[in-house]
């Protein structure tokens, strides 16, 4: 060891332990969902229980004079995150070569370790990347496709993602077969037999979204997942909306190959991380999305090689993963349901609403988008925003057309009843001229 090196690293250890105790009080920080697991009763008798949640809620730190009923796009994170990523960071800045890449580095492995035990998969399987997107790219660019090859997926998959084919479609010739949907379906067979019927001899790759971002429909993956394996045909998951949503394991998606995910939406882990699973014996045949070494072409860390980043983002996804364990995947899942059914099944009475997704269990969570006959989503959403400071996505689908609702679990029954009482103002009045 090079003299001086031990030193230096105990003094640092000194300053990160000081830092530690002025930011961050562990006791305090897991208290909220401490004390929520120890609430007695069912999953559904807690999520009606608003003061087992207020502690939940104060965890978190949302500007409360808006309603912000997108957390599917992007989630605030709680304190007790924000806190480990400001200490993590602090460290990295007090000599920040030495710091990221000798002390950080290192302990960016349990945050490894972590996640595959929450996933069900080995930690030399999960690649730390920085969103779904840069997951998805990875495969998605990553299998050698030949002019003609045929890519399968919906017309409700994420527009980056169809984005990503196209590009292939333009530059190397392959095609991009698409096909939809019912809005919302009830028959998980229904959608195996629309994957089914859109192969071909030339299908090369499936993607499919585990929950479709658009409408928060629960796609049955594990039977995709069979279906190509049946075929010899790749199977990639977008999990963006699924993972730490509700309660799975890869397990339950017929063990999938490839799986990526933000964490920075129902994990609450900071903004700018992701996960991409890809199983043992496929890393090899996968191009990582920026160039790795030859000797790297068996290591899930290939995906990884992105060039200096910073370490405090992903350290401190191990403090999400503790808040979201101790809040419990069953618990957070009936919570969300609930919020979700608040607001949407007093205004699915109304003839003039149409719910593009199903309120039936196992079908969808949090993400729900809802359309009022007659009125312009874009204009609906701009006037909930500007009078009532309520924050929704428009969306304009081909096929169907309305806003995206998604509350979390720091979203309060008043700001739930406050969206609804917004739009049953404009159910009775219409849109102000």
């Amino acid at each position: 060891m090079t003299p001086g090196v031990s030193t230096r690293r105990e003094l640092l250890g000194g300053v990160a332990a000081g830092a530690a105790a002025l930011l961050f009080d562990p006791g305090r920080a897991r208290a909220a969902a401490a004390k929520l697991a120890a609430t007695p009763g069912s999953p559904e008798a807690i999520a009606a229980d608003e003061s087992a949640w207020f502690d939940v809620q104060q965890a978190f730190t949302p500007d409360r004079s808006i309603v912000n009923l997108n957390n599917g796009g992007v989630s605030p994170s709680p304190r007790v995150v924000q806190e480990a990523m400001k200490r993590h960071l602090d460290l990295a800045n007090t000599a920040t070569a030495y710091t990221l890449w000798e002390l950080q580095e290192p302990r960016k492995e349990e945050v490894r370790r972590e996640l595959a035990a929450l996933f069900g998969a080995d930690a030399e399987e999960i690649a730390i990347v920085r969103n779904a997107s840069e997951g998805l790219e990875n495969c998605l660019l990553g299998f050698d496709l030949a002019p003609g090859d045929e890519v399968v997926t919906t017309t409700h998959d994420y527009p980056r993602m169809i984005t990503t084919l196209r590009q292939r479609e333009r530059r190397e010739g392959i095609v991009l077969r698409t096909f939809p949907i019912p809005i919302p379906c009830e028959d998980p067979a229904e959608i195996v037999a629309r994957y089914r019927s859109a192969l071909t001899p030339k299908t090369r790759l499936i993607l499919v979204s585990h929950v479709v971002n658009i409408t928060g429909q629960i796609v049955p993956v594990a039977e995709v997942v069979k279906l190509g394996r049946e075929r010899g045909i790749p199977v990639v998951v977008d999990g963006a909306h699924s993972f730490a949503h509700f309660p799975f394991r890869r397990e339950d998606l017929a063990d999938c190959d490839y799986y990526a995910t933000s964490l920075h939406k129902w994990l609450f882990a900071p903004h700018g991380t992701g996960m991409l699973a890809v199983r043992r014996d496929r890393i090899e045949g996968l191009w990582p999305l920026m160039a790795a070494p030859v000797e790297m072409d068996k290591d899930i860390r290939k995906f990884e090689e992105i060039g200096t980043h910073p370490a405090a983002n992903t350290l401190a996804i191990a403090e999400a993963i503790a808040f979201h364990r101790g809040i419990g995947a069953e618990r957070k899942l009936a919570r969300l349901t609930y919020l979700r059914d608040r607001w949407a099944r007093p205004l699915a009475e109304d003839r003039r609403i149409r719910l593009h997704t199903s309120l039936k269990p196992g079908f969808a969570g949090a993400v729900a988008t809802v359309e009022v006959l007659g009125v312009e989503p874009v204009k609906l959403k701009e006037h909930l925003w500007t009078k009532q400071r309520i924050f929704v996505v428009a969306i304009d689908h081909p096929e169907f057309r309305g806003i995206r609702v998604t509350p979390s679990v720091y979203t309060t029954l008043d700001e739930v009843d406050r969206f609804r009482a917004a739009v049953e103002a404009v159910l009775a009045s219409g849109l102000p001229a």
